[in-house]
């Protein structure tokens, strides 16, 4: 049982005062109980067991027990949050700072000081500030200064290396004590010792000295701007960029400064995150093309390549001397690559980051360009938004001229359509009325009421209002006219009229219809619809001029029309026509003719002079169609 096992091993501490091996012994089987273990932890300092340590580690004289408690301490402090905020004291601090500073104490002694420096402050703001309200994080940097040589570096020594793993301990602690959380008045005493620093990236590129310099500078420059211009006044964003270069030009290149030169590009990013400008500095030593070698690894994971593709969005943000440096050694396409192959959708946002660096930097490229040939061509660079505008009014005319023609389109089909119902059905209309004349001559009165449907139905009237009258006439007030003077008594005196002049007129027209069919099969019926057009509206000016006329006649021709019905065998032995009976009536040339026509029985006198007329007509139509 570990409880039991704990409260033995204190037992054994406290009675085992004049044997230092044994409490030692004692001290090393707490920790491996305690380490990582949470509970057992809390239940030893419960019991009392870690202030006893605590006790010893001061009050022992013999350097094994001071050492091995503080070590058991550390191990506590380490596994159980309850244990650190006990012992994070001023108190103990100040005790460690006694163990650091003693010339009596070991190299072993004060490796084992700063092991528990590091526990207290690690995730632990308390602990950050009491180790500098103490002093001792200042002690902490001369030990960082002082504890190794940079003239001599033998880590095969045993005493160097003693030192070194003191040196490791205290710059893992300094980490500690500036980050997680970050205390920016730690990180502002902790940059005192970069010129120290600095001197050691000059002189030495082992892993062993970089990789926790590299650390120790990153954390301390990390979202602290006054930090980081610090670090570059001093020279150490130059030294960076030279490390990296060594490590990138090693003619082997393994796998250990593959590593080693993606930590410091990480040191690298932390420099210039917060102000991307100082990634100017690093221009000078091409380290964007370094950086794009060191993505082109294979042996990177994702972790590794985001650290670099970061570095790289934060070189070329504002840099055109880095933008322009990605794009000569083909860092676009290799960031299109990291997108297309990688699942990962951090490292896929950090190459978009790159990639809208690459887009501005075109432009601004394309605006340097512009500004180059400014100098030759001021006012044709001028004239840019001009021409913009100008090329939007060119779209904007030609959607109108489009638009135009559109419509003129549409309205050109709609007159096709129209006037091919207007010859289709002025053709019926022509040949049905002539085939009832020839069915029934003798009957004027059908006859007229059947020429009355057929011209004015209503269907043609208001293709001819709308089309034919306004083409071809052009006169709104004539269609109106037309319109008003249609009622049945006129109407029935014009059909009558129209039954006797036009008769070879609609054979005529009648031929022109199908000759304007057979040519509008030859795509020309926008010829033959006007000749129609002309036409037909003179045909309308005849009706109109004669309109009065015709009204005069309209009662007469009623009169005569019930004085032929009555008796059909009377008329048949008379054999005296229309005009020979006519006797008193008051007649003009044109409605005798009208009458003369409807007879059905005319003598010799009148049908001479019916055919002389129509001969002086026949010659008239053809004047008007050639016309």
């Amino acid at each position: 049982d570990v409880k039991t096992d704990l409260n033995l091993l204190l037992e054994c501490l406290k009675y085992q005062m004049d044997c230092p091996v044994s409490q030692k012994e004692a001290l090393i089987t707490i920790y491996s109980i305690c380490q990582q273990n949470s509970e057992a932890s809390e239940y030893f300092r419960e019991i009392g067991g870690l202030m006893f340590i605590n006790d010893l580690a001061k009050s022992s004289v013999h350097c094994i027990v001071k050492e091995a408690a503080l070590f058991t301490l550390g191990i506590i402090i380490e596994s159980n949050v309850y244990c650190q905020q006990t012992l994070c004291t001023s108190a103990l601090f100040e005790d460690l700072i006694l163990f650091l500073t003693n010339e009596d104490s070991g190299v072993n002694l004060k490796r084992m000081s700063v092991y528990v420096i590091l526990v207290l402050v690690s995730n632990n703001s308390n602990g950050q500030a009491y180790v500098r309200d103490t002093g001792c994080i200042g002690l902490l940097l001369r030990l960082f200064r002082t504890t190794l040589s940079t003239s001599d570096m033998n880590l095969s020594d045993e005493n160097t290396d003693q030192c070194y793993q003191l040196w490791s301990s205290v710059c893992s602690t300094l980490c500690a004590c500036v980050n997680n959380p970050q205390n920016e008045d730690n990180q502002n005493i902790c940059s005192s010792v970069f010129p120290y620093a600095k001197e050691w990236l000059e002189n030495c590129t082992e892993p062993e000295i970089v990789r926790p310099i590299c650390a120790f500078v990153g954390l301390t420059v990390a979202n602290n701007p006054y930090v980081q211009k610090y670090f570059v006044s001093v020279g150490g964003l130059d030294t960076l960029a030279n490390v990296l270069i060594k490590l990138m030009h090693d003619s082997s290149m393994s796998h250990s400064s593959t590593k080693l030169a993606v930590v410091v590009t990480k040191t690298l990013d932390a420099c210039i995150a917060n102000d991307s400008t100082m990634g100017v500095v690093l221009a000078k030593y091409h380290t964007v093309s370094e950086l794009l070698k060191l993505l082109s690894n294979d042996t990177l994971d994702i972790g590794e390549k985001m650290s670099i593709i970061l570095t790289i969005g934060h070189c070329t943000e504002v840099c055109e001397e880095n933008q322009c440096e990605l794009l000569q050694n083909n860092g676009l396409p290799l960031m299109i690559q990291v997108l297309t192959e990688s699942q990962d959708e951090e490292l896929n946002k950090a190459a978009t980051f790159v990639l809208q660096n690459c887009k501005q930097m075109t432009e601004k490229l394309s605006l340097n360009i512009n500004d180059n040939s400014l100098n030759k061509n001021d006012a044709e660079e001028m004239d840019v938004p001009v021409r913009k505008r100008s090329l939007q009014d060119y779209w904007k005319k030609a959607k109108e001229i489009l638009h135009r023609i559109n419509l003129i389109e549409k309205e050109h089909n709609e007159e096709e359509v129209q006037g091919r119902v207007f010859v289709d059905r002025f053709s019926e209309a022509d040949i049905e009325a002539s085939k009832y004349h020839e069915m029934n001559p003798a009957d004027p009165k059908t006859y007229r009421e059947r020429i009355h449907k057929i011209v004015h139905c209503p269907q043609l009237t208001s293709k001819l209002d709308d089309q034919v009258l306004a083409q071809s006439v052009h006169s709104p007030p004539l269609k109106n006219k037309i319109v008003s003077t249609m009622d049945p008594v006129n109407a029935s005196a014009r059909q009558n009229y129209r039954s006797n002049i036009p008769c070879s007129v609609n054979k005529t027209q009648a031929s022109s219809v199908h000759q304007s069919q057979s040519i509008k099969e030859k795509n020309a019926c926008l010829k033959t619809q006007s000749s129609l057009q002309v036409v037909f509206s003179e045909v309308f000016f005849f009706f109109l001029s004669n309109l009065d006329q015709r009204s005069l006649y309209s009662e007469r021709a009623k009169k005569e029309k019930s004085t032929l019905t009555t008796s059909a065998s009377a008329k048949v032995a008379d054999l005296r026509c229309f005009g020979c009976t006519a006797g008193g009536l008051s007649f003009n040339s044109i409605t005798f003719t009208k009458m003369l026509q409807s007879c059905p029985h005319q003598c010799e006198h009148h049908k001479v002079i019916l055919e002389a007329e129509e001969r002086y007509k026949k010659e008239l139509r053809k004047w008007t169609v050639c016309n």
